[in-house]
């Protein structure tokens, strides 16, 4: 066993080198464990994924479904309310003028009576104050 010079600096080579990679090694091991842990998780993210478009989808189609049907109650008020547009115009043409005549006529016969019952009253009071002015100065000669 000969031991040279080259020999030794064959072997301290060899241990930097073993050491060199026993340190690399270190980090190389945790950017593994970072790559597994990542792959668990873009494997959870897929697998969950999967469900919840189909929930999406779910979702998505009741919902056009009771847009469908909103649509169609819109449109059935739309009509409603164009059928009242078209029977008020109706009425208002039909009976909107004679109705006009008889509120008119009805508000002028009311003035009319009240006039007249506010014209009788304000004769009976006056009469009723002269009939007692009349008492009252009858009451005085009678003292005198």
């Amino acid at each position: 066993m000969d031991v040279t010079l080259g020999g030794i600096a064959g072997l301290v080579a060899a241990l930097i080198f073993l050491l060199l990679v026993g340190v690399l090694a270190i980090p190389l091991v945790k950017l593994g464990r970072v790559f597994g842990a990542t792959e668990e998780v873009v494997r959870s993210i897929g697998a969950q994924t999967a469900p919840l478009l189909g929930e999406v989808t779910t979702t998505v189609s009741s919902v056009n479904s009771e847009l469908e049907r909103v649509d169609v109650i819109a449109a059935n008020v739309q009509n409603v309310s164009t059928n009242v547009s078209a029977l008020t115009s109706l009425f208002a043409a039909t009976l909107g003028g004679p109705v006009v005549k008889v509120a008119a006529f009805s508000y002028g016969v009311r003035r009319a009576a009240s006039g007249r019952q506010r014209h009788e009253m304000e004769h009976l009071v006056t009469q009723a104050v002269r009939a007692q002015r009349h008492a009252d100065r009858d009451l005085r000669r009678e003292r005198s």
